[in-house]
């Protein structure tokens, strides 16, 4: 047995090493297949997407804010995985009556260190977990910068709706040099009207894939509001943290390349 505390001071403990583990949070799922943990993952959430030739092996239990008990109880689960963001406190709170619950919390690049240490002590993977750790900070650390260019990143329509202050999203947005001018708004996610857009002096506007799902003809509509923005449709998979971010940091590269070009 193992008892140790989550990012939110919670006493956790379980079987050690864990041998069926539930995750309900896509970016630590695809972490913890990275980490060689095929064997051991027992279910996940429809959301949980990577990677595509391993995570259909594992049940799905539903999704990021609403499970399905039945199928969890069936699975018999000795630790499950959540995120204190991704997934509710409602769902916690109905688990842990059942099952040991680690919650993670994730708002910023170092957290993802941590989370990815601490995914390591949790499953018996301290060596792959440090080694993933090594890697991604290395190749984030090598790339290149935007030079303080203001930029916007937009994950909602109707109403609109952009990134805040004390997100991941954040974090990389300004560790790649960007400026965020909507920092000072409360909120993590703030709304914002077409007025904020035209006043805040934007270079880019950054349209994500998801949660909502912006392409190509939506670029039209924001040119229309800032002209004097470049628009542009930024794959939102690429801002999952964890083992995702070796793919975003090759993503990251060619798209600032692109801008500075």
């Amino acid at each position: 047995m193992l008892t140790i505390t989550d990012h939110l001071g919670r006493t956790v403990t379980f079987s050690h090493p864990p041998q069926r583990i539930i995750s309900l949070v896509p970016a630590i799922t695809e972490t913890m297949y990275h980490l060689d943990l095929e064997n051991t993952i027992v279910g996940r959430t429809r959301f949980c997407k990577f990677p595509q030739e391993k995570v259909q092996k594992a049940k799905n239990i539903g999704g990021t804010k609403e499970i399905k008990l039945d199928r969890i109880n069936q699975l018999k689960p000795d630790l499950i995985i959540v995120e204190k963001e991704e997934n509710t406190k409602e769902i916690v709170e109905t688990l842990e009556k059942y099952y040991p619950v680690f919650v993670f919390e994730v708002q910023k690049e170092q957290d993802v260190y941590r989370m990815i240490h601490d995914l390591g002590r949790l499953t018996d993977r301290k060596n792959e977990s440090n080694q993933l750790v090594r890697e991604i900070q290395h190749r984030f650390d090598s790339l290149p910068k935007v030079n303080g260019k203001s930029a916007a990143y937009v994950i909602w329509k109707n109403p609109y709706m952009v990134v805040g202050k004390d997100t991941y999203i954040q974090s990389i947005l300004t560790k790649l040099g960007y400026i965020n001018p909507f920092l000072s708004l409360s909120g993590r996610y703030p709304v914002i009207s077409e007025e904020d857009f035209q006043h805040a002096n934007l270079d880019y506007i950054f349209l994500a894939t998801e949660p909502y799902p912006f392409r190509e003809k939506h670029k039209k509509e924001f040119q229309a509001i800032v002209p004097q923005a470049k628009t542009i449709i930024m794959d939102g998979e690429m801002f999952w943290y964890g083992a995702k971010m070796l793919q975003a940091a090759d993503y990251f590269k060619k798209t600032i390349e692109s801008l500075n070009s």
